[in-house]
């Protein structure tokens, strides 16, 4: 019983651990700090587990790294969203410099 209280407690850690990070990016409109490497390290790991967890019929793993899954790429996501405004507003300003 103590082992389930102990792996509930440490999947709800590691899965909201992300949350921060996901309200600083849509607040800030910046995400180009996270390493795309270490997102997609994490987009491995994570879906393994969660087939891992499928597979053990275990609903704590599946359900945190289900949800982890979604937070990692709810983050890739904001990142390659907020690049492409970025670099569209970039080239916005070189065409308004110019032209003026």
């Amino acid at each position: 019983m103590i082992w389930s209280i102990m792996g509930t407690i440490a999947a709800i850690c590691t899965t909201v651990g992300f949350v921060p990070q996901i309200i600083k990016g849509i607040k800030t409109k910046e995400l180009k700090d996270v390493s795309p490497v270490m997102l997609g390290l994490l987009l491995v790991g994570v879906s393994l587990w969660l087939a891992y967890g499928i597979h053990l019929r275990n609903l704590i793993i599946a359900l945190a790294n289900g949800f982890t899954l979604l937070f990692i790429l709810t983050i890739i996501y904001l990142r390659v969203l907020f690049e492409k405004k970025k670099n569209k507003n970039l080239i916005t300003d070189i065409e308004c410099n110019f032209i003026s």
